[in-house]
């Protein structure tokens, strides 16, 4: 990692908020590719998704959502759950910034991609008794539309169409389906 990089990490640490914020966005950018320091950050952010801090948890849960096409030795697998329970954080902002990127996992190839599909297919169906769970759905319905974007797989439509299919509240069901009109 150059010396730039492991400023933005340790700036995540600053007092200015503007300091973080920056950082926050330059590693972001930074990920949005592939990236060969993934595994010199990868245990720390494992340990992050657990902190108090509840920004500290968003934010590592959303670098290792990125890092996910920077893993060939994928530990993804093992460590998806970490990043998932992160989806149910008691904050629910960072709950939702996690389940915003978790569509991500998805692009680093064919296993990881079902994994996500499962998950967000379980949760989806299942998220019913959770508060937000309307938000739960559109973050799903929207990450399932990130990721047929970038991959081109009709069988992703399909499934966000067939879940869409499954809200019976016609004003989400309306909703839900203007994420899949053609842009």
């Amino acid at each position: 990692m150059n010396s730039t990089t492991q400023n933005y990490f340790n700036n995540l640490q600053a007092e200015d908020k503007d300091l973080q914020y920056e950082a926050f966005n330059q590693i972001i950018n930074a990920t949005n590719k592939q990236v060969d320091w993934a595994y010199e950050v990868w245990e720390q952010l494992i340990a992050d998704l657990k902190d108090s801090n509840n920004h500290t948890r968003s934010r590592a849960a959303q670098f290792l959502c990125n890092l996910a096409k920077s893993d060939p030795e994928k530990r993804m697998m093992k460590d998806f759950s970490a990043v998932w329970e992160v989806s149910f954080d008691k904050k629910f902002v960072t709950a939702r910034h996690t389940l915003q990127s978790i569509w991500k996992i998805g692009l680093a190839g064919e296993e990881q991609k079902n994994m996500v599909l499962n998950q967000f297919v379980d949760r989806y169906i299942n998220c019913l008794p959770e508060k937000n769970y309307t938000l739960i759905r559109f973050d799903i319905i929207q990450g399932l539309r990130n990721l047929y974007d970038a991959m081109k797989n009709e069988a992703i439509k399909e499934i966000a169409l067939e879940l869409i299919g499954k809200e019976e509240d016609p004003k989400y069901k309306k909703k839900f389906s203007s994420v899949w009109k053609e842009k």
